[in-house]
């Protein structure tokens, strides 16, 4: 044991008994999230069970990480086996640091990502739903010979490969918010739209690496309201404004926690659903994603090289709001929740700025 965690003999030798293969993992509840929380003045890294109680690291450890992206910096087997052996014993004897999830503030697990990029129309239905709406650009078919080449340098694909070249666009950090706090529509922007999504976080440098290595590069996952401004710009200047479609200050409410990759298996087989007072809006299964985790971690990388608590996101399903008929924008009063199997429940107020 690194010594990272306080734990007891006793501890070690349950967290032994229950280390399950990572196949039996997935059917469970995951033993732990990890998140970031305030209580008073004071943040904290802390340790999630059953999304209910918390335990506060920092009272756990003289040696703490301060945040959610340094513990993932410092990640290592002695460090995941402290905390599993700290969430076993917890389980069986709540220590004093444990804090019921009510009583604090979440705040977004990870804040200051240095890479934060988007999939964009990466769900064939999705896709379609935007072009039956007139926006044809960048549909997810393979519309000339000249896509077929891929992107010389980042992106190469066999010849049998009839999907679309993968699709990135970053979205500013400074749009983050948490569970629980209210997305702000901006004053005169009327066309507002939600897009749930999954979240790869990433643990350790990543560069240039290949399809097939790119999941060892994942430390976990999360979840993000990607949301959207879809009313374009009146002069149209320079085509579609992303900067002005995504990164509005709360446009991506995220987590609430994190969730090791160990325990969640495989990323392209979890449930995705959106309910918007209380409506489903979204319901489908990351299967559906035209390019994988696996195809977006290392199509990244190929460009910038990924650091430890790097954010990146893998598109959204159909039901959008922009794609019903009529729209569905989002309003003043409504509320939002964004699920994903394995990972959590990311809800969120709307709120009109004044």
């Amino acid at each position: 044991m690194s010594g990272f965690i306080r734990i007891t003999s006793a501890a070690v030798f349950s967290v032994l008994f229950v280390v399950l293969p990572v196949r039996e993992l997935q059917a469970q509840e995951p033993p732990y999230k990890l998140g970031m929380f305030q209580e008073g003045n004071r943040h904290f890294v802390g340790l999630v069970l059953e999304d209910s109680q918390v335990i506060d690291l920092s009272r756990a450890s003289d040696d703490a990480p301060e945040s959610l992206r340094e513990l993932i910096e410092r990640w290592d087997a002695n460090l995941a086996g402290d905390l599993l052996a700290l969430a076993t014993s917890a389980r069986q004897s709540p220590p004093a640091y444990a804090l019921p999830l009510e009583t604090i503030r979440i705040l977004p697990p990870l804040e200051d990502p240095d890479v934060l990029l988007m999939a964009a129309r990466n769900y064939q239905e999705h896709a379609e739903e935007m072009a039956n709406v007139g926006r044809t650009s960048g549909t997810s078919s393979v519309i000339d010979e000249n896509v077929l080449v891929g992107l010389p340098g980042i992106w190469s694909r066999d010849a049998d490969d009839q999907r679309p070249n993968p699709f990135l666009f970053p979205k500013l950090k400074s749009a983050i918010s948490a569970a629980g706090y209210p997305i702000i529509l901006p004053p005169g922007r009327t066309n507002i739209d939600y897009e749930c999504e999954l979240v790869a976080v990433i643990g350790r440098n990543t560069r240039r690496v290949g399809v097939d290595e790119a999941l060892d590069y994942v430390f976990g996952y999360t979840l993000m309201l990607d949301v959207s401004d879809r009313e374009e710009r009146p002069d149209g200047r320079y085509g579609s404004d992303w900067f002005m479609g995504k990164s509005h200050d709360t446009f991506a409410p995220s987590g609430p926690f994190v969730v090791p990759a160990e325990f969640v298996g495989d990323p392209q087989d979890l449930d995705v659903r959106y309910t918007l007072n209380g409506e489903l809006m979204q319901n489908a299964n990351t299967e559906l994603m035209i390019h994988t985790v696996r195809d977006l971690v290392s199509f990244a990388s190929q460009m910038v090289t990924l650091r430890p608590g790097d954010m990146i996101g893998t598109g959204t399903p159909g039901g959008v709001g922009e794609g019903r008929t009529p729209p569905v924008y989002l309003q003043d009063g409504d509320q939002s929740v964004c699920m994903i199997e394995k990972i959590g429940t990311l809800s969120n107020p709307v709120h009109a700025l004044e």
